[in-house]
């Protein structure tokens, strides 16, 4: 028999808190798109276009918002043609199991028809 005490309601709210707060910082379409795409290595900001499929002005805004959350890193290469490089930070590149275990998930889950569960 365990005498461990049941968590409170405020350390559930806690341990929900830091999920979403994970969410808030990552959880976006374009933000996980992006990351996801990065996961390849270091790209031009017109590579990471392309292969998103991101308009300018929405790719911009992501990637300022992931490097100022400092999942990603900005490098500028001034050598003719000029470049901007990005590719992920420690913090970043650390999301990379975290998006192979949701691939796994989605591959066992999102595949299924649910009326074959009947």
């Amino acid at each position: 028999m365990s005498l461990e005490t049941p968590p409170t309601a405020e350390e559930k709210n806690a341990d929900a808190c830091d999920v979403v707060e994970s969410l808030e910082q990552i959880g976006s379409q374009w933000r996980l798109i992006v990351l996801s795409d990065l996961r390849e290595g270091e790209k031009r900001f017109n590579e990471l276009k392309r292969s998103t499929g991101a308009n300018s002005r929405t790719l911009s805004r992501v990637l300022d918002d992931l490097n100022d959350l400092g999942f990603i890193t900005r490098r500028l290469e001034e050598d003719a043609p000029v470049a901007t490089y990005y590719s992920l930070t420690e913090k970043g590149d650390s999301l990379c199991p975290v998006f192979e275990e949701i691939e796994d998930w989605a591959a066992e889950w999102l595949g299924e028809d649910p009326a074959a569960d009947d």
